[in-house]
Order: C-alpha cells, then structure tokens, then sequence
C-alpha cells in the first residue's frame, strides 16, 4: 500500500484510500446506479490495479484518477463513469483557468501598456499603467473566468478560447449589463430632470448647463453599460437650451436698455420667443440693438457651451475613473436657428480643438446628410454641410451618416427625429426592429450583445490557401460557417436570458431613469425581459478579404469574380440573421466588425495553427470587415462601389473609410465628391481619413502645414513633428 501521494501543485501528503471511494461513490449517487457499499468495492479495484501498474513508491494523484476511469468504464455503470470523467474534466478546466488568470494577473502587475501585451492594450480607452487601468483590468480578466468556467456552455467557452469565436466584452458578461444606448436628452431634460444616483439634477434652463448635463448624462450611462454611448439628436436636444438662453439675454438687456435709456419697455419675454424667430421678434416691437446684443449674447454662451461639451468629454472619467467614456453624437438636421446655431457651434468647437489644439478624440460627432435638409445648394443647412467637410477635413471628424440610403430612407419620417439614423461609435447601428412599436425608432435603443464568427480561419480550411485542394469547398465552407453562426447564435440567446432576468435596480439609470424604450413603465424590482427585447443581437465577421483569398487566390478589390462571391457570403449570413428573428422573435443582425484588438487576436492564432499564408495570416491583422485591404492600390470612387452593397447587408453596423494622402483641407471640392460619391452610392455611413500631425513638444495634434507649430509657433528643427492616426476611427 501506497505511504505518500504527489498533489497537483507538486506537494507530497498521506495517501488516504478512503477518499477514493468517496469520489466514486459522489458519482454515483449523482446517477442513482449505486451507493456507498458499491463505492467501496469499487476502490477495492482501483487500489489492487494501482499496486499492480504503479511502479513509483509515491504515485501522482492523476495516475490514481486514471486507474479510477478505467475500473467505472469496465463496470457495468457506464453513466457514472461518464460522471466521473466530466467532472473531472471540469475541475481540470477549473484549475487551468485559475492558472492561466494568475499569470495574466501577473502581466497587468509587471508589463508595461506599451510592451507586446494583448492585456494591457486589450482596451484602447484606459490607460493600462495608471493604478485605476490595472484595477480595471483585474476585475476584468477575472470576470471573463468567471464567464467561461462557471456561465458558459464548455463548447461555446472552448470556441472562443481557440479563436473560432469571439465574445465582445467577455468581462461584463456576468453583470448582465448591456452594450451601448441611443440616449434621448429631451426625455431626461424636460421631465424634471433626472437622479445619477448621487442627487437629482432638475430641467436645466441655459445652453451652459444643457451642454453640460447632457456629458453628464453620458457619463451616467457609460458607468453602466460595457459600449458606447449616443446621442442621436444632438441638434434638437440643445435647441431648447438655446432658445431658454435667448430668452434671458433679451429680458437682461431689455432691462439694461430701461436703465440707460430712461425708458420703460415691457420686460415681458413670453415662452414662445425663440432665438431668430424674426416675426414674433418684430411683432414685439423691441428696439433693434437690443435684440441684435441678445443674439451676440446667446452665440457667445453656445460657442462656450459646445466647447465645454467637448472638453469635458475628453477629460471627465466612467468606470472608476480609469477611462473617459466612449461617446457618439449625431445632428446636422434639425433647421430651427437654434439647432442651426448648435450645429455651427458643436463644429466650430470641434475645429478649435482642446486647450493645446489637439484633435478631439470624442465625442465621435457624426453629420446626418439628408437631401431637402441639408445635402443640396438651397436646402436650409447646405452651409453647415459645407462647414462639417471644413472640419472633418482638418480634425478628421464629423462622419457622415446617409439618411438617403434607401435601408434608411424608409423609415424617415419628416420633423421625427426618432427616425432619423443616428450611429454609436464606430459604427453600431439599431434601426429596425420585429417589434412595430421601435421598428424604425432610434432613440432609447441599442445593443445587447454581439459576437464575431472567424471568417478567414473557416476559409483557410475550405479554401486553396493550404495547397490540399485545387478548388475551393464552398459546400464544406457554408455547413461550418452555419455551424458557427448556430454557435453564436446560442450564446447570443443564452446572454439574452441573463440580462433578461436582471432587475430595474440594477441599473438605476439606464432603466430607472426611463432612458431605455418603455422602460419608464417599469417599477425597481420587475426585470429587464419586456423592454430589452427592442435592443438588438448581433453577429459579426471579420477579413472577408482574406477568407476570398484563403478561397480563391485573391480578395474583392482584385477580382471580379471575388467580389460576387464576397457578397454570396455576406448576404448568406445576413439570411442567416433574418431566419433568426423569425424563429426566436428577437432583433438578430448581421454586424461589420471592426478591427480593433480582435482582428490581431485572430491572426496570432491562425498564424500558429496553420504558419503564415500569403495575403491571409502574412499580417498582424485580418481586414475591417467587408473592407477592401487598406495595403491594395485602388481609387477612392471604386472603393465606395465596391463596399457599399454591403452596407444594405450589415444592418448591426456598416462604416466604409477612404484614405486622403495630404492635407484635404487644402482641396475641400475632392473631400466633397468622395462625401457625394459616398452618397449616390447607398453608402450609410462613411468617414474620410488622412494623415494627423502631432508636436511631441506641445502636444498640439492636427494638420501643421510648415515647419512651424500653429500651438506654440515651435520650428520643427533637431525633435521632427510625428503622423499620428486618430485610434477612435476603428479601422
């Protein structure tokens, strides 16, 4: 009989026969086969043939396990044997996850952010060497163990730990929270106001405090959701801000004009006098000066306001204070002369940069074009059209959102900016809905979850890129891409039912505040089931460029006969999608995923699985989504042609970039065509990038056209000005 026993930590203890039989016998009364008597005789086996095998005077406990397997699988209890292995399996998996989480630990503890670390760049908005970056990422990378040891199906964790998979914010998913919301600031202005959890905070009544309030409201929800944050109707929201300002200017100065000019005017400014109503301004029959000094007044207060809107977007923190919080906002449409004077002001604000003259990295702002509002000579908001290419073209924001594009247009309903697209991010869209009541509602809503499938690593097994075949498989590559979405699409569902069950006081803002669709009609303790069902489920892909390569031999840009079949796949997927939201009566959408750290996540794996393939695994990343490669020569106006019938397709989120080489600001005719180009194409949402420069002395970031730093008028000299990109794009 054995004296000693070798645990798994290497640690040498009594061997104890007795605990043998009360594994075994665990397992059976899980199975009902036997009890403790069986049990025992059992061990009496497996103690005669560990004597006989063992040769060592001190076996390790795996040989005493595998003996124990061996003795239930030759018995006639068969379940509990498969009991048996599983659970061990389990605390198997259980303790390689316990390991492999202490040595990320020891990463975010030691490794410098800007070392080769997927941990510490895991999250390009938190700084990982600040204290706050490395407490966020412990909970985070705990939290994802957490998700795929104990809430996950083993098959659904194994995919995505072997990169068949990718579940995006892996480490919220035990929160049950949801990704990102539409947020509507006229529900939470003109209520009376609303409670972040810290105070109340009532109907503001100037433009200062409803550009304000409305980071606030940002921040707010940013701390209890895992993705980005919007505002759909900027320009509408602030208006009333504007014209309450208004309002109080004119009754100041018509007060100031009493005094020095000894005369005694009705200070009388009713509800209705709006900024730049001309008619009830001249019905009121007040001196000319007086509202000519209103209006400079009110102009001046909403250039402030927008800029402190941007600063403190750039500068206020979410999440414990280790990142600011990841912001959109869309406008552009509403044609009052106050929303006019937002839009302007919003844009100029944006042009001037922060204190040094950086580029803004948020709010990501995003112009809505709209022929009759905007897009034409003599539509109402042709000049702030105008104005957002000047700007975009020097700060590389605003985008453009394309309310025309006919998947879009159909909704659109006139003075409703509840069915205006409106983006999050980078390029989150929710729009359409199986639910009439939000069908074509943007505002309130937004995505519970999404997953992205591994296009190219399907394609590396069914194409020509290992050289085993001289044809594509297409009919092996659609049964395991369908396999893979059926995959996602159980996660999907099984993350739904989690957030589902979660209560309103789980998230006192989102839901208690009545921010998210109909969630106003709900009480603290109901769950979330009846509201969140008007967010949306997605499922993405990545590299379509070079799955076609891994299939064919070359990728969409190159070839024709790629391009269709590139669209055969997409298109297969969205079906995919829709055949979803009939069966389970849920928003499933098919999302164009963007790069970010899961393209190089991807690519590392496929790299060590299958070597380096030429112009598939070659690169550190595979290919934005339906993009044509940024590395392949092509114009910018067949690359609009070539991406846009996926826009139609990707109805989770769609962006197609064009690169300018130079300063486009010096040619805003060229960045306009390429914004038309975008348009008449059925492009939805588009963006131009081109090079940024950046001062390391200053900080200044921007387009420096000399030698000379337009910041801190520096001469370029022995320390060269650096090209920058701008990270927010997504790409």
């Amino acid at each position: 009989m054995f004296k000693r026993i070798i645990k798994r930590d290497g640690k040498i203890v009594k061997f104890d026969p007795e605990k043998i039989a009360n594994a075994i016998s665990k397992a059976g009364l899980v199975t009902e086969e036997f009890k403790y008597d069986r049990a025992k005789a059992l061990a009496e086996k497996v103690l005669k043939r560990a004597e006989e095998e063992i040769k060592e005077r001190t076996p390790h406990v795996e040989q005493i396990q595998d003996i124990v397997e061996d003795v239930l699988m030759e018995s006639s209890f068969k379940k509990t044997a498969k009991e048996y292995i599983q659970y061990r399996q389990e605390r198997s998996r259980r303790r390689e996850a316990k390991s492999d989480l202490m040595n990320i630990y020891r990463t975010i503890s030691h490794a410098d952010a800007s070392e080769d670390s997927d941990v510490k760049r895991s999250n390009a908005n938190v700084d990982g060497n600040s204290a706050m970056g490395k407490m966020l990422q412990f909970g985070a990378e705990g939290s994802k163990v957490f998700a795929k040891t104990l809430l996950l199906r083993p098959d659904i964790a194994a995919a995505h730990d072997n990169g068949d998979i990718h579940i995006h914010d892996l480490d919220f998913y035990a929160t049950g929270t949801l990704t990102c919301c539409q947020s509507d600031p006229f529900i939470l202005f003109e209520n009376g106001g609303f409670n972040t959890g810290h105070g109340h905070l009532r109907t503001p009544n100037s433009i200062g405090s409803y550009g304000a309030l409305a980071a606030i409201l940002l921040q707010a929800n940013q701390n209890e959701q895992h993705g980005g944050q919007s505002i759909p109707n900027f320009d509408y929201a602030m208006a009333p801000g504007v014209n309450k300002s208004f309002r109080k200017a004119l009754k100041r100065n018509l007060e100031k004009y009493n005094k020095f000019s000894g005369k005694k005017l009705s200070l009388e400014v009713k509800d209705d006098y709006d900024y730049g109503d001309n008619e009830k301004l001249k019905k009121a029959k007040w001196p000319k000066e007086v509202v000519e000094a209103s209006n400079e007044d009110v102009e001046r207060e909403t250039l402030q306001a927008m800029e402190g809107f941007v600063h403190n977007l750039n500068t206020m923190h979410s999440r414990a204070g280790a990142q600011v919080p990841f912001t959109s906002i869309n406008f552009g449409t509403d044609t009052t002369p106050a929303g006019r004077l937002v839009s302007f002001d919003l844009l100029q604000a944006t042009e001037n940069g922060l204190g040094k003259g950086e580029t803004p990295i948020f709010p990501i702002s995003i112009f809505k074009v709209k022929s009759g509002v905007n897009y034409e000579p003599d539509d109402p908001n042709y000049d702030l059209f105008k104005k957002s290419m000047e700007v975009s073209a020097k700060r590389l924001f605003p985008n453009f959102c394309f309310i025309d594009a006919p998947y879009n247009l159909k909704y659109y309903k006139k003075g409703d900016y509840r069915t205006e697209i409106a983006t999050m991010g980078c390029r989150t869209r929710v729009f359409a809905s199986v639910f009439p009541e939000s069908d074509g509602i943007v505002t309130g809503r937004g995505n519970l979850s999404f997953t992205t499938v591994n296009l190219v690593r399907i394609g590396i097994k069914h194409g020509i890129c290992l050289g085993e075949r001289k044809e594509a498989d297409w009919e092996g590559f659609y049964k395991e891409l369908d396999e893979k979405m059926d995959l996602v699409k159980d996660e999907l569902l099984e993350r739904f039912e989690f957030q589902a069950n979660q209560h309103v006081r789980n998230f006192p803002f989102l839901m208690g505040q009545g921010n998210w669709f109909g969630s106003e009609k709900l009480g603290p303790n109901d769950t979330l089931r009846d509201v969140i069902k008007h967010g949306t489920l997605s499922i993405g892909f990545i590299g379509l460029a070079e799955t076609l390569v891994a299939m064919t031999g070359k990728h969409h840009g190159e070839d024709e006969d790629a391009r269709e079949l590139g669209l055969d796949i997409v298109t297969h997927m969205r079906e995919k999608c829709d055949e979803y939201c009939k069966k389970y009566h849920l928003n499933f959408s098919l999302l164009a995923t963007p790069a970010e750290g899961i393209a190089g996540r991807f690519t590392k794996i496929d790299k060590k699985e299958y070597g380096v393939i030429k112009g598939v695994t070659d690169r550190e990343f595979y290919t934005n989504s339906f993009h044509v490669p940024v590395y392949y020569p092509i114009s910018a106006f067949e690359k609009i042609d070539i991406e846009a019938p996926y826009h139609n397709l990707c109805n989770a989120g769609h962006i197609t970039y064009i690169e300018l080489d130079g300063d486009p600001s010096q040619n805003i005719a060229a960045f306009e065509a390429v914004i038309r180009k975008m348009h008449d194409a059925g492009i939805g949402y588009g963006s131009v990038n081109h090079p940024v420069d950046r001062d390391p002395i200053c900080g200044f970031s921007g387009i420096i056209t000399g030698e000379r730093c337009p910041h801190c008028g520096r001469l370029e000299g022995d320390v060269p000005f650096e090209k920058v990109c701008n990270c927010a794009k997504g790409q």
